[in-house]
């Protein structure tokens, strides 16, 4: 039997040299005549040491890394195919801490195995979960899901089973699942990951979400910055309808449901959920006032689940393992697991699975290693570019939807970027303004006007003209902003100006910023 070496064909791996090192290793290969397959998996999210080789032995996996084109030789002598020691070993995949460490439920098979292989899939308990969905009534398993926890992962953390019982008793001649992978947050790869390294997972969800509601058509709303991404869920759609796990007869049963993927132009605004549908009616990607609310009113005026990939991605376990099993992770209202994203200005950046509940000082100094330029770390901002910066003093906030709102912050998308000593917080906040200022869909005033007004008066700061005036404008401006803009976009762009006006009061001080010149 060959032996089989694993090579992540995911969007991380590849940026770092992924495809050179798999021709590397095919051509060394063949050159040696060794009995070996090259298989390309998703990453397993160790970003620091892609591209991150394994190879199958009677022990277990073994990995290597950061490996290149250049190891190969060295790689191949030493007895890769056997485990063999080597420089560059981290020994049994499954011991390395960062990932020993997590609870791996929605990402139980991201980098294990063979992304377009159903078989794979099957044999590391896929399908199991809409196996028992289609044996259900579809109240039974809304009533699973809402009993689960799951709340959207998206950002808004709205209870995932109430909306899909909205759209399950609402009227309609046709209903749709919607499933958003507009993931423009920075710091953001959760949701990529999913579609390169385990794209059957998604497809069962959204499957499963059309015989809990009723819906019989399914879009995945893609962002074109994702080329691997829109390929490989193409083709994974593809080899479902192939074997009856879409189409007139899911898995052989009463039910029907079939997907598309659709893949938009890239503007930020359509992470929100009506301009998303405005986008995927082949229109402006522009905000819609609400109510009606998509659930009733949403693609074609027709009632409408719209869910995120990591949302609908962790349906299958609840229906496999049930919803005790997944509310048993967690704390308070915020239940089962968070893949928590690590970027930045960070030791070991890459995807934590966990449990609700760790800290965020656990999270940056124990699991992220610390800054990558060994200096002290300033800030951290949670929840994309419209998130808050926290500073260490509120290091011991738990992850955990309600502790990040006490604390005028938000989970959002679960993306963590960290900066060290050296970051200027005023240009954060205004960086913030400029992003809402390009990405505003322009529909409402606060948000197209507001945040133009808070570039000029970031600058106006900057230059030390009447500064405290200004920080009273910018105030105010944050207020308008945030009771009244349309949509979160301009609603939530003040979290990241006035944290970081209150927890860094000095970067806004002229005194501070011209000794800071000098």
């Amino acid at each position: 039997m060959s032996v089989k070496i694993y090579i992540p064909g995911d969007s991380g791996a590849l940026a770092v040299g992924g495809d050179r090192l798999a021709k590397r290793m095919a051509d060394a290969i063949k050159a040696r005549g060794l009995d070996a397959e090259i298989i390309r998996n998703g990453s397993r999210g160790l970003y620091w040491l892609e591209p991150m080789v394994e190879v199958e032995t009677g022990a277990g996996r073994v990995a290597y890394g950061p490996v290149k084109p250049s190891d190969v030789d060295s790689l191949l002598e030493a007895g890769l195919l056997q485990g063999g020691d080597h420089p560059l070993s981290l020994g049994a995949t499954e011991d390395i801490p960062f990932l020993k460490r997590q609870t791996r439920l929605t990402f139980a098979r991201c980098g294990v195995t063979d992304p377009l292989s159903l078989d794979d899939y099957r044999n590391h308990g896929g399908l199991t979960g809409l196996t028992n969905a289609v044996a259900m009534a579809p109240e039974a398993i809304v009533a699973q899901v809402t009993d689960s926890g799951l709340r959207g992962r998206g950002g808004a953390g709205f209870p995932t089973g109430i909306k899909w019982k909205t759209v399950l008793e609402a009227q309609g001649p046709q209903k749709y699942i919607v499933c958003n992978a507009d993931e423009g947050d920075s710091g953001t790869f959760a949701d990529r990951m999913i579609m390169e390294g385990d794209p059957f997972v998604l497809i069962e969800g959204m499957a499963i979400a059309g015989v809990a509601t009723g819906a019989t058509k399914g879009y995945v709303y893609l962002r074109s910055e994702y080329p691997h991404a829109i390929r490989v869920m193409n083709r994974a759609v593809e080899i479902a309808r192939e074997a009856g796990i879409l189409g007139a007869s899911v898995l052989g049963s009463a039910f029907a449901f079939d997907m598309e993927i659709r893949v938009g132009a890239g503007a930020y605004v359509c992470g929100e959920e009506t301009a998303l549908l405005e986008s995927l009616e082949g229109r402006r990607g522009v905000v819609r006032a609400k109510p009606p609310l998509p659930a009733h009113k949403g693609f074609l005026g027709r009632p409408t689940v719209i869910n995120n990939v990591i949302s609908l991605a962790s349906v299958p376990i609840i229906m496999d393992k049930g919803a005790a099993h997944y509310c048993d992770f967690g704390m308070g209202r915020s239940r089962g697991t968070i893949p928590i994203q690590i970027a930045g200005n960070v030791k070991h950046g890459g995807l934590f699975e966990a449990a609700f509940g760790m800290t965020l000082g656990e999270l940056i100094d124990d699991i992220a290693g610390g800054t990558a330029t060994g200096r002290p770390v300033k800030a951290v901002q949670v929840g994309g570019p419209l998130g808050a910066y926290f500073p260490r003093a509120l290091f011991d906030t738990p992850f955990d939807y309600e502790a990040f709102a006490a604390k005028d912050g938000l989970i959002g998308h679960a993306g963590i970027v960290v900066f060290d000593d050296t970051a200027d917080m005023l240009k954060q906040a205004r960086f913030a303004f400029e992003f809402c200022a390009v990405e505003s869909c322009g529909k409402c005033t606060p948000c197209r006007i507001g945040s133009t007004r808070g570039v000029e008066v970031a600058d106006k700061i900057r230059d030390g003209i009447e500064p405290e005036s200004q920080i009273t404008l910018m105030t105010d401006l944050c207020n308008t902003m945030k009771f009244g803009s349309l949509c979160a976009l301009g609603g939530f762009t003040p979290y990241p100006v006035m944290s970081a006006l209150t927890h860094f009061p000095d970067d806004f001080r002229p005194a501070q910023i011209s000794q800071a010149a000098e």
